[in-house]
């Protein structure tokens, strides 16, 4: 599975999520799902804007760990 390691960015930048959510264009509701990793899916105008805003790339907000059968089975 694909997780999202946005909220370790944001601290290492010292940005709010208040204060990207604007930035990005998105609500803060959205923000919060991208956050707490239970979005099913990013779209890349959205990631594009994250990494723009962050001055990161993909790679380090975006982290893939093998399932294993008991993620698999949940």
């Amino acid at each position: 599975m694909v997780k999202l390691t946005l909220n370790v960015v944001m601290a290492e930048r010292n940005i709010s999520s208040q204060e990207l959510a604007a930035a990005i264009d998105i609500t803060p509701a959205n923000l919060s799902i991208l956050k707490t990793g239970k979005a099913k899916a990013i779209r890349f105008s959205t990631l594009e804007k994250i990494c723009r805003v962050l001055d990161c790339q993909p790679g380090d907000i975006l982290k893939y760990v093998p399932e294993t059968d008991d993620t698999v089975n949940h």
